[in-house]
């Protein structure tokens, strides 16, 4: 006789159906956390950080650490096992609660993929829901690229970020990247605030925040990449895939070496007359299949943007410069390294894979310092 299942529904399914539904779908339980004897809403929709507060009965704020668009986090003392977490404060809102189950869902995807720890990406050690806010228990890390390098610049202290220690940023960051390309996901949102300092004195790094992650074989949205990180095949609207990763990750490595923003920018058409200033002009089949390539460009190929101060159209004729113009600072390797990943045509721009094996990463500095 055949061998059936019910669903909650009371629905039956047999053998074969409950194996498909087993294969096709993934469960994770959310804890719901809550006072004894208690109901209602919130009295706010913000939830209240004070010093040595105790959430869910468990973590204990010790310091507020920072607010992003969608979140705010603070370090705290788990009770129960005495270490130093990460407690990141979803905002109450459905957008974010659903963006931030992604990227608990993902989270767990990839911890249990690396169970040892070896390819740089953040740890999560817990998930639950408390006072109507999602909360997501992290590793706790130092700052990241872009505040530390901030702070470096206006303390005074020696350059912290060499031509030694940006190489060593490159080898962990691709290595993480290369092992996301291998499970099919893209970052979809690198850039100097999501990649956090483990150690200072060892110049290690982990790569944070897969709440904009996606798998290849999702549908691919559009709004990816923060802008001046966005690689010319998402602006331009071709199809993208792993390599958007690899061009964020060159745009932080010069930004590193020069201490700014290498595609300086008020707006995407901007952004691109600085990019093709630097590296000279979009390959014409990039423009001839962008389904957005209408918007920057003309049909003669001429960039232009409408004017926010008179709204008339503008041409923007871009300023040449080079790439060693905008990072005097970079030695010979590095400078190659940063061309190469900055590869305007995807197709022609190396993988993770691909950028692990560039003679660079192979080159020894004498210390971290050189």
């Amino acid at each position: 006789m055949p061998r059936y299942h019910m669903d909650e529904h009371g629905n039956v399914l047999y053998e074969y159906e409950a194996d498909y539904i087993e294969r096709k779908y993934e469960v994770f339980e959310l804890r719901v956390i809550h006072r004894r004897h208690r109901t209602g809403f919130e009295e706010t929709k913000d939830f209240p950080i004070r010093l040595n507060d105790l959430i869910a009965g468990r973590y204990q704020v010790m310091d507020f650490l920072g607010s992003a668009a969608f979140s705010r986090a603070v370090q705290a003392l788990d009770t129960k096992t005495g270490q130093l977490v990460c407690l990141k404060i979803i905002k109450n809102n459905k957008d974010y609660f659903d963006q931030s189950l992604d990227e608990i869902k993902l989270l767990k995807y990839v911890n249990s993929m690396d169970p040892n720890d070896e390819y740089a990406i953040v740890r999560l050690y817990d998930f639950f829901y408390y006072k109507e806010h999602l909360f997501l228990v992290c590793e706790l890390l130092r700052a990241n690229l872009y505040e530390f390098q901030k702070y470096n610049k206006e303390s005074g202290d020696e350059l912290y970020f060499t031509n030694a220690r940006i190489q060593r940023i490159a080898r962990q960051a691709l290595r993480s990247l290369a092992f996301l390309h291998s499970l099919g996901l893209i970052h979809s949102d690198l850039k100097p605030e999501n990649i956090l300092i483990k150690s200072y004195s060892r110049c290690e790094v982990k790569v944070i925040d897969l709440g904009s992650s996606c798998f290849i074989t999702d549908q691919l949205s559009s709004y990816v990449q923060s802008r001046s990180y966005r690689a010319p095949e998402v602006i331009l609207g071709l199809p993208y895939d792993y390599k958007v990763d690899v061009w964020s990750l060159g745009c932080i490595l010069a930004e590193l070496s020069s201490g700014y923003v290498l595609f300086q920018n008020d707006s995407l058409a901007t952004l691109l007359a600085r990019l093709e200033g630097i590296l000279g002009p979009i390959p014409e089949w990039m423009l001839h299949k962008g389904r957005y390539a209408h918007r920057f460009y003309t049909r003669s190929g001429m960039l232009y943007e409408r004017s926010p101060a008179t709204h008339r159209y503008e041409l923007l004729l871009p300023k040449r410069t080079s790439l060693r113009h905008r990072m005097p600072d970079a030695d010979e390797g590095l400078l190659e390294f940063v061309s190469y990943l900055l590869t305007v045509d995807p197709r022609k721009r190396p993988t993770a894979a691909d950028a692990l094996k560039h003679p660079w990463l192979q080159q020894e500095y004498p210390t971290l310092d050189g």
